[in-house]
């Protein structure tokens, strides 16, 4: 196989597709964080990136080594998210709860932004079976790609959900941890069925 501008624009249609999760997820963390600052931005966009890049590479590894453990794993998915979501949403809900309302105070913590960037990337494992038929040097250049465009894209996510947030300062951590469970129900449902 040889890289083309249709390898390029599957590409960017695959990362815009995989990080259609971690977009939402960044718009919740964004209205639950509405001072954010750009820095604090950019390291959660990258975040996203970095296991979205990540998981489709690890897929690709699977789908040429151990394929049947990873078919498996797969019927697992859908719960691992809807777990590490409910739970995660949960207690931004609790957190929001027992905050005083200002919009500076709900935070997301690191051990938080790395259960989502986990949870809203599991399933693009997956996707090492849509680019098992690329080299080496295809998967990573495809996995760029698409860690490049998640992170544009969580990126406007962010700035979004810190425009939102500004407006429910009060009960930004509440309807951002709502989201967040509403996000792994979706990933299991579309999972399962």
């Amino acid at each position: 196989m040889i890289v083309s501008s249709v390898f390029f624009i599957n590409s960017i249609m695959l990362g815009a597709g995989l990080a259609m999760d971690a977009l939402s997820v960044s718009i919740a963390n964004g209205f639950a964080e509405p001072c954010m600052k750009k820095a604090r931005m950019c390291t959660i966009a990258g975040v996203f990136a970095f296991f979205q890049a990540l998981m489709p590479v690890a897929g690709w590894v699977c789908v040429h080594t151990i394929v049947t453990y990873f078919s498996a794993f797969e019927k697992a998915v859908p719960w691992i998210a809807l777990i590490l979501l409910s739970f995660l949403g949960g207690r931004m809900i609790i957190e929001g709860i027992r905050e005083s309302g200002s919009p500076d105070e709900v935070k997301i913590g690191g051990k938080t932004l790395l259960a989502q960037g986990i949870a809203t990337s599991i399933d693009a494992l997956s996707a090492g079976f849509a680019i098992a038929d690329y080299n080496l040097i295809m998967a990573l250049l495809c996995a760029f790609i698409i860690s490049a465009v998640t992170f544009l894209i969580c990126l406007s996510g962010l700035v979004f959900g810190k425009k939102l947030g500004m407006r429910f300062a009060g009960k930004a951590g509440i309807i951002g941890g709502i989201i967040l469970i509403l996000i792994g129900i979706e990933i299991f449902v579309s999972g399962i069925f």
